[in-house]
């Protein structure tokens, strides 16, 4: 069976090709030749995210292609002392080595440093080239400490304390703080500034506030580092950017016969409190200072105006201005001068409270304390205007931005935040145009803009234009991978109706109408005179019989309209009222007095314009007959809650 190269196996042979075939040559002019061209036949690194890479280079196994530009002749002489160093990819050089570390290494015969001696043992690493291959190989582990050993016993390779900060931070994002220990170890005497940083850093931002504090006492005897007042001031600030003040006071109160605070130490224990959201706290601790002598500075102040506005927003927004401005007399009355941070920190909370309109007057105003906009200032009022529909104004915001000098600010990160606004209020067709700005100012898209507006445009039945997009991001080599959008019904296309218009009746089509509509009348179910004597039947046998129930059900089925307009002639009242008048069923009686002698019933006038009191007086003899009713047995009702039939 085959066997398939391993990664990188042309450049070993590349190596020992060129030790092979090397001798002296007596000519002054001598051609380099290359004598191996390598060719990856894996795609490259910019057309694949590192998850794909990773799965790609499990799956299927490198391979080469060895390729002789020319024949070896014995009449060429190769000089011994001209050694043929071709340039190498340093992209290819950085996913080989990745490869390599990602392997499991229960699987390899070898140990890390071993295999890495046998194929890597010619390339030359630089700090920049050992930060890419630890970020093409974020789930390497503890693989990456073997590289770090081969890293410093390599003869031509020295460590610096970059390169010791770059294997901190691998670590510290992993939370593997054993490894970070050996580190720190092995770079005693060597790792300075830039390793400590990063050490207190990744404790901080991992929520060990226990051990940082810790660390600060053993960090000179067991790491090297210089136990100073720069250091301390390193690490409270570390604490109070995450908001752990209270471990940083404790600590700068119990090292303050060692090291005793200034200025900046209190201002940064004011502005972790602040960050913490404490804000009687920072007023306490501004209290303490104060009285100890030192001066509240203007990074002080503005942590405090940020916890006021902070806290103003959660509770009562409409206290925010008032508020904002007692801190800002404080400052005042201070003497603490206002700067570029201090409107920032206002127009930001203004934008949150969807206060456009006053950013934007604050932001005219800046010049009257001698304070000018900075990229934070434009970038915050350039998502508030987008976010407030103010397209217009949001455009020439960036055109001014770009005029004052912050134009590389606009990063594709800032580009992004603008785009996600304008496809959350629906502007689709400005955020294409803000996209092809990013484009003509250099910005790259990445897979997260190109799946933004994909979406978008699907979501808006826009599938020409979301095509259009996914082939551009195939061109440039972006891995954008096709998912299923949902449509928005809102934006479904509906089938435009023609409406018909109405066309003019001729005679003959309007007499053919009429006649159409009298026989339907004609023929209708009730027409009067027979309503008339049918009702009139109903209510003699139903009344000579004692069947209230009748009445009740022929009332429900013609209509209680049409029954009043029955009953206008005189017989059938006086029908009605005799029936009234009988004890027979309260029921019946109640339904029948609130047809016949409702206010807008035309019987009931009908019978006040014969005679005005006989409403009155039958109304009246049927209450009396349906009490009678009610108290006596004869009837087969008993006295209860309500009448019941025998």
């Amino acid at each position: 069976m085959p066997r398939h190269p391993t990664p990188l196996a042309s450049l070993q042979l590349r190596t020992l090709l060129l030790r092979c075939f090397s001798s002296s040559s007596s000519s002054s002019s001598i051609q380099r030749y290359r004598l191996l061209n390598t060719r990856l036949s894996l795609p490259r690194a910019s057309s694949l995210s590192p998850q794909q890479q990773r799965h790609h280079f499990h799956h299927c196994p490198t391979r080469y292609s060895y390729s002789l530009p020319f024949s070896l002749s014995s009449s060429r002489r190769f000089s011994s002392d001209t050694k043929v160093d071709p340039p190498q990819d340093a992209e290819e050089i950085a996913q080989s080595l990745s490869f390599e570390l990602l392997k499991d290494p229960d699987s390899e015969a070898v140990s890390i440093t071993q295999r890495l001696d046998l194929n890597f043992s010619h390339i030359t690493l630089t700090p920049s080239l050992i930060i890419r291959i630890l970020n093409l190989s974020p789930d390497a582990g503890r693989t990456v400490q073997g590289f770090h050993k081969w890293l410093s016993s390599r003869p031509d390779f020295k460590p610096t304390d970059e390169t010791f900060s770059h294997f901190i931070d691998y670590f510290g994002r992993r939370k593997d703080f054993k490894a970070t220990h050996e580190v720190l170890i092995d770079g005693r005497g060597i790792a300075g500034a830039k390793t400590l940083e990063s050490a207190i850093d990744r404790l901080v931002r991992a929520g060990r506030p226990t051990q940082t504090v810790s660390f600060f006492d053993k960090m000179e005897k067991e790491y090297g580092f210089v136990r100073n007042l720069e250091s301390l001031k390193l690490i409270v600030s570390k604490l109070c950017e995450h908001g752990f003040a209270s471990y940083a006071e404790k600590m700068v109160k119990n090292l303050a016969n060692e090291f005793f605070p200034d200025e900046y130490i209190c201002d940064m224990l004011i502005k972790g409190w602040c960050v913490d959201g404490k804000l009687d706290e920072a007023r306490r601790l501004a209290g303490e200072m104060y009285r100890g002598g030192f001066d509240i500075g203007t990074v002080a102040y503005n942590a405090i105006l940020g916890c006021v506005c902070k806290l103003c927003r959660k509770k009562d927004p409409f206290r925010l201005q008032s508020e904002a401005e007692k801190v800002l007399v404080d400052m005042d009355v201070a003497g603490a001068p206002r700067n570029v941070e201090t409107f920032n920190v206002l127009i930001n909370n203004l934008c949150k409270i969807r206060k456009t309109e006053d950013a934007m007057n604050l932001f005219h105003r800046m010049g009257e304390w001698g304070c000018y906009p900075d990229e934070t200032t434009f970038l915050i009022l350039i998502r508030s205007l987008y976010q407030a529909a103010r397209i217009g104004e949001g455009d020439e915001m960036i055109d001014r931005m770009k005029s004052a000098g912050f134009g590389n600010a606009l990063d594709k990160k800032a580009y992004y935040e603008f785009l996600k606004i304008l496809c959350g209020i629906e502007r689709i067709d400005h955020a294409m145009s803000v996209f092809g700005k990013m484009k003509e100012d250099g910005c790259k898209p990445g897979i997260n803009t190109y799946d933004l507006l994909m979406g978008k445009l699907v979501t808006h039945g826009r599938v020409d234009k979301a095509n259009a997009l996914y082939k551009e991001a195939e061109s440039s080599g972006i891995p954008v991978a096709p998912k299923a959008y949902k449509l928005d019904p809102r934006f479904v296309k509906k089938p435009t109706v023609v409406k018909k218009e109405k066309k003019r009746e001729t005679l003959p089509e309007k007499m053919a109408r009429k006649r159409s509509r009298l026989r339907k009348i004609r023929h209708s179910r009730y027409d009067i005179p027979t309503a008339k004597l049918s009702v009139s039947i109903i209510i003699t046998i139903a009344w000579e019989m004692r069947i209230p129930k009748i009445v009740v059900k022929t009332a429900s089925e013609v209509g209680t309209n049409f029954w009043r307009t029955v009953l206008l002639d005189g017989n059938l009242i006086e029908d009605c009222r005799r029936l009234l008048a009988d004890p027979l069923d309260l029921k019946a009686a109640t339904y029948l007095k609130g047809i016949l002698y409702a206010p807008d019933c035309s019987s009931s006038q009908v019978l006040r314009k014969r005679n005005p009191f006989e409403l009155n007086s039958t109304m009246c003899k049927t209450n009396q007959s349906a009490a009678s009713s009610l108290g006596s047995p004869k009837n087969g009702i008993r006295k209860s809650n309500g009448p019941f039939l025998k």
